[in-house]
């Protein structure tokens, strides 16, 4: 079996790891991107939920930082204990560590980019830790620009982050997105073509400082404390203009003199002033920096990736790879520790990454891989911003020409927002689609129940209408709690919420599942649903209603110990949002529930294939309202407590009508089919194919004949009857005609 894999290029370690863990043969998807990520090329990936897709990734990336480690490693201690190799090659612009469009001359020092709308940006391939030294930069020709000096951890913009200090053309100084005049007075302020401008770092005084044409204007930044121990490069971010450097290769046009007197070139820099860009990155750090950056959209899930790469790397030979996991909710000095210690792998959620990378904790100028696993879901979070201000970071290309890889995997590739991002970022990418846009996998039954308050008027009891678990959002509006009419639209709101519940119990009390997952549309739903199941069955101890909450009001700890629960069979229901289920990964789940329809029509899909998996069938079921339903849809940051402002969004509230019918039509209408409607019953029509189902069972691929040889023996007979009397007639008839 292991052949298979073994065909990829995989190497034997990681197979015998994936054996380890049962996977004999590869998913359709990893058999399709494995080979294409080990090939070095960029990669979109969807595939059916629960497919292989983190292994489909993780796998070859793996592959790739182990022997991009390694090779480093060899050429490490090659060198003398404690000698870093000086290199004879001259200070140039660095093509391997700038934006797409910024070209350079063939002598490394010309510089242009001709792109009007849009900055780019680029590092010299070389930098310094201590002393003080110079260069200058030579406006060839009319444009904008920045000029100054950067980490390897700052983005390309330069002076737009708290890693790098720029003096742009207009006159302002910048560092940290802050701009504030610097220099001479107007009118000659700031600079133009034919200025030499020279950019000078006391790492003595923790200084930067810039001339105009040999005239000093003084020191533009004291450099904080928690960058002092960091390489600095000259760094330039330009738009339509040009510029050449000099690093003391030939003579500068206006030598450091004054208090510059003491400066030297770069070209000049001592060995052990000098650090190279292809050097083992940030040797502040005292560690290994990062190859591979691996972003998800939730802990749960970020947990589940990097407990699969300890589970992969478990028989890999020497040097050992090491992976560490940034989320919320952890230490940040434990997070600190194990990054200082160095490490090859971060798995990350987007808010610890940002404030890391942003303080200068983290370095990604070595990283080789940028991995976006639920890129819709990221980016349906608003970290679009964000992904694409690491990504200018990151050099698109290592020292030694290898370039940059980014792998991007989600529940669809359709998303408009996930096409524009893979458009704007992606190098010619090949696309891995085995999910299409509308494909609900063949182990999953789903079906709606209409939850109709104008059918079913058993909620206008005032004792079940005092009893139910509410969201607040009906308090002092139109409703029966406030002595509305029974028809108004907000007491048929209140109806839908307190039949929902209702029928949610009648589901679980029909069905009976050992497991299953019900999805709401807010923390406050869930918390609400939780209470429900808690006050049927008792709370407290396994029941038929035993449950737990997933959601990001809960704390770390508390979101493991429920997921636990949950596999271990524990609690018999996990209530979550859509956000909290990503990295959810328990096979066999025989039961869903929408208590809500999803807001985007893709995730109807995503939900449904939470159960279904590794063949076992599932039963998915939608509560779908008949009419519009009052719902939450906060902008005023009122996030831990409930809010108060029931009014409309267009009247400066904090609520919306939420319109099911729709939704479900736009479902539909994406599935390219109508979805069955079970009775208020309850009593879910098995599925045809398979006869008699047990969700949650493997399905088996008998038992469409199952019973078949007995009730099919007479008709065999007569067709086996039948075709001998038509033989012989045929016989007899070819006999008469050659008589």
């Amino acid at each position: 079996m292991a052949g298979h894999w073994l065909e990829f290029g995989l190497m034997p370690e990681l197979v015998k790891a994936v054996e380890d863990m049962g996977w004999m043969l590869p998913t359709d998807i990893q058999s399709e991107a494995c080979p294409l990520i080990l090939n070095g090329g960029d990669v979109l990936m969807a595939a059916e939920t629960g497919s292989g897709k983190t292994g489909a990734f993780c796998l070859p990336v793996m592959q790739i930082v182990h022997e991009a480690y390694r090779s480093d490693d060899a050429a490490s201690t090659a060198a003398p204990a404690g000698k870093r190799a000086k290199t004879s090659a001259p200070v140039t612009m660095n093509p391997a560590d700038r934006d797409t469009f910024f070209a350079i001359g063939p002598n490394g020092l010309l510089c242009q980019s001709r792109e009007e709308h849009k900055w780019q940006g680029c590092r010299a391939n070389a930098g310094v830790t201590k002393g003080k030294h110079y260069f200058e930069a030579l406006m060839t020709d009319e444009g904008l620009c920045r000029i100054g000096w950067s980490t390897r951890a700052a983005g390309m913009d330069l002076g737009t982050d708290k890693q790098g200090f720029g003096f742009g053309g207009t006159g302002k100084k910048s560092f940290g997105r802050q701009f504030d005049d610097y220099g001479e007075p107007h009118p000659n302020k700031g600079y133009k073509k034919d200025d030499v401008l020279g950019c000078c770092i006391d790492l003595e005084a923790s200084q930067i400082s810039y001339s105009k044409n040999g005239t000093d204007l003084g020191v533009a930044f004291e450099i904080p404390p928690q960058l002092q121990r960091a390489a600095f490069y000259p760094a330039c971010v330009i738009k339509n203009a040009e510029l050449q450097f000099n690093f003391g290769a030939t003579p500068f046009k206006h030598p450091p003199a004054g208090r510059f007197a003491a400066f030297t070139g770069l070209e000049q820099a001592e060995p052990d002033q000098r650090v190279n860009a292809n050097a083992s990155a940030g040797k502040a750090t005292k560690g290994r920096t990062p190859l591979a950056i691996i972003i998800e959209p939730s802990k749960e899930l970020a947990q589940q990736v990097y407990d699969q790469i300890r589970h992969f790397k478990k028989h890999m030979p020497a040097p050992a790879l090491r992976e560490v996991l940034l989320i919320g909710g952890t230490k940040t000095k434990d997070s600190l520790r194990e990054i200082a210690q160095g490490c090859e792998i971060v798995v990350a959620t987007p808010g610890r990454l940002d404030a890391f990378v942003q303080e200068g904790k983290l370095d990604v100028s070595q990283v080789r891989f940028f991995v976006l696993d639920e890129v819709d879901g990221l980016l349906k979070q608003g970290q679009g911003k964000f992904l694409e201000g690491l990504y200018a970071r990151i050099p698109k290309s290592s020292p030694d020409g290898t370039r940059m890889q980014m792998i991007v995997a989600s529940a669809t590739l359709h998303s408009p927002d996930v096409k524009r991002l893979a458009d704007k970022l992606m190098y010619h990418p090949v696309w891995v689609d085995l999910k299409g846009q509308t494909s609900v996998p063949e182990t999953v039954h789903h079906v709606v129940a209409i939850i109709d308050p104008v059918k079913d008027r058993s909620w206008r009891n005032k004792q079940i209408a005092t009893k139910v678990k509410h969201d607040f959002i009906h308090d002092k509006d139109n409703s029966v709690l406030s002595g509305g009419g029974e028809n108004s639209k907000e007491a048929l709101s209140f109806g839908v919420k307190s039949l929902k519940h209702r029928y949610l119990l009648k589901l679980i009390e029909v069905h009976k599942p050992d497991q299953g997952i019900i999805f709401a549309r807010t923390k406050l739903d869930c918390d609400n649903i939780e209470k429900v199941l808690n006050a049927q069955g008792g709370g407290g101890f396994v029941n038929e209603y035993s449950c737990c909450c997933l959601h990001s009001d809960r704390n770390v700890q508390e979101r493991k110990e429920n997921l636990q629960k949950f596999k271990n069979g524990e609690a018999r229901f996990l209530i979550c949002t859509d956000v909290a289920a990503r990295g959810i990964d328990v096979q066999g789940i025989p039961f869903v529930v929408n208590v809500t329809m999803p807001d985007e029509k893709e995730n109807y899909v995503h939900r449904i294939g939470r159960v279904g998996r590794a063949d076992r069938m599932g039963l998915a079921v939608s509560l779908v309202s008949s009419v519009e339903e009052k719902v939450w849809y906060c902008s005023c940051g009122n996030r831990k407590l409930p809010c108060k402002n029931n009014r409309l969004k267009h009247e400066g509230g904090c609520c919306i009508w939420y319109n099911e019918p729709q939704l479900l039509k736009d479902v539909e209408e994406h599935l390219g089919e109508t979805i069955s409607v079970c009775p208020d019953s309850m009593e879910v029509p098995t599925n045809e194919f398979d006869g008699k189902v047990v969700y949650g069972e493997k399905k088996s691929h008998k038992s469409a004949y199952e019973g078949h040889v007995d009730v099919l023996r007479p008709a065999v007979a007569d067709l086996h009857r039948l075709e001998v009397a038509a033989q012989e007639s045929y016989l007899r008839f070819g006999n008469r005609t050659w008589a």
